[in-house]
């Protein structure tokens, strides 16, 4: 469960996301240092705007190439002035004619989809844009979308157990996105939910009905008011969680839609991009579609998903401590791990399959090595 941390900890053949775009701009120092699954890279734009994404080390004494200049197309390292193309060649070495064949740099396939920076950390030729996760970005004209970040001193596999579990809403954030009252409490701890494996993650969908207005909403309600909630979860590899999230006054039914009015219709869109095994960088915005949304209210919303998440941070970071310090300490399972567990068989089924085909090519290379070593009969 969440707690075992595998020897392998990163799905290499994924896209993970390095920020919001409006992080890496054209501005001539405007390089972005990410560290990202482990590998340190360096972000930048060309003139025509494309972005580079390389590995932020010197293919001659591993300097820093974030410490760098832009020129051009090109990225030149300060160190010894090395110039690199933006596909990693070396094209240039101050005093020196012949560049060495391998005077390169690893480049990663960076695309820019939804507002979201997303670069492919595996093997180039596998890249697939079709597996970047379904976001609502900010410059949809459907929604009025708000965005944040934070960085968080927690494993990923931590932050992917506590997303894949909303149960925690009834007492983490019982003043912010859940309440305390014994309706909401009893609510999210008896959640009926249906769930779909997708080949790459989960979808979730369930109802709350008949609840109080959240903790965070209750000061625009009168104490009577009464909600159906609707959560639509979406989380995909390594660790992207998109929630469709509808609220409307209390109505009827029991199953199926609500036949109350639809007051707020929302889209939080979050990513979890692990810096290494001990922290990470959420990406994430919240915001209302443009039918349904007030003046203030998408900005509040984004307001108490930061709080949220800073209850979370709390949460977490005391958490990955304890476990670091004894990482075979006991633990127990209970009902609520299950949405955790099922995302954690789609994780470590892509882990297993990863280390599965570089064992199988370690061993044709070492065969292909052997053959050529043998004596001619």
């Amino acid at each position: 469960m969440p707690l075992k941390m595998p020897e392998r900890m990163f799905v290499r053949n994924a896209w993970y996301c390095a920020g919001w775009d409006y992080h890496v701009s054209q501005g001539r120092n405007a390089l972005l240092a990410r560290k990202i699954a482990g590998e340190r890279v360096v972000l930048y734009r060309k003139p025509d705007g494309g972005l580079v994404c390389m590995e932020d080390r010197c293919c001659h004494r591993q300097a820093a190439l974030s410490l760098g200049r832009k020129e051009g197309d090109c990225l030149r390292c300060m160190y010894h002035g090395i110039k690199f193309g933006p596909d990693g060649a070396c094209v240039e070495i101050p005093g020196q004619t012949k560049i060495p064949h391998k005077a390169r740099v690893r480049t990663f396939p960076v695309v820019e989809k939804n507002n979201w920076i997303w670069v492919w950390m595996g093997e180039p030729e596998q890249a697939d844009e079709s597996l970047i996760c379904f976001a609502v970005g900010y410059d949809d004209p459907d929604w009025n979308i708000k965005t944040s970040e934070m960085h968080v001193d927690a494993n990923y596999r931590l932050e992917v157990a506590n997303l894949a579990d909303l149960s925690h809403l009834a007492w983490v954030h019982q003043n912010t996105l859940g309440a305390g009252d014994p309706a909401t409490v009893g609510a999210f701890t008896t959640i009926q939910d249906e769930t779909t494996m997708l080949e790459r993650g989960i979808n979730t969908r369930y109802w709350i009905r008949n609840v109080p207005a959240n903790a965070f909403l209750q000061h625009l309600f009168p104490p009577e008011a009464r909600f159906d909630l609707h959560f639509d979860i979406t989380m995909t590899v390594p660790c992207n969680w998109i929630l469709h999230f509808r609220a409307f006054t209390a109505g009827s039914r029991t199953e199926g839609e609500s036949d109350g009015e639809l007051v707020a219709d929302t889209y939080t869109c979050q990513t979890i991009c692990p810096n290494d095994e001990h922290s990470v960088e959420y990406y994430f915005s919240w915001g209302a579609s443009r039918t349904t949304d007030l003046p203030g209210l998408s900005d509040m919303l984004r307001e108490t998903v930061e709080q949220a998440f800073l209850e979370d941070a709390s949460v977490l970071e005391a958490q990955h401590a304890r476990v670091m310090e004894k990482p075979q300490h006991p633990t127990i399972d209970i009902i609520h791990d299950a949405g955790a567990g099922k995302m954690f068989w789609v994780l470590d089924r892509l882990l297993q399959a990863e280390a599965k085909a570089e064992e199988e090519a370690a061993l044709a290379g070492a065969g292909r090595s052997a053959r050529a070593g043998a004596p001619a009969c």
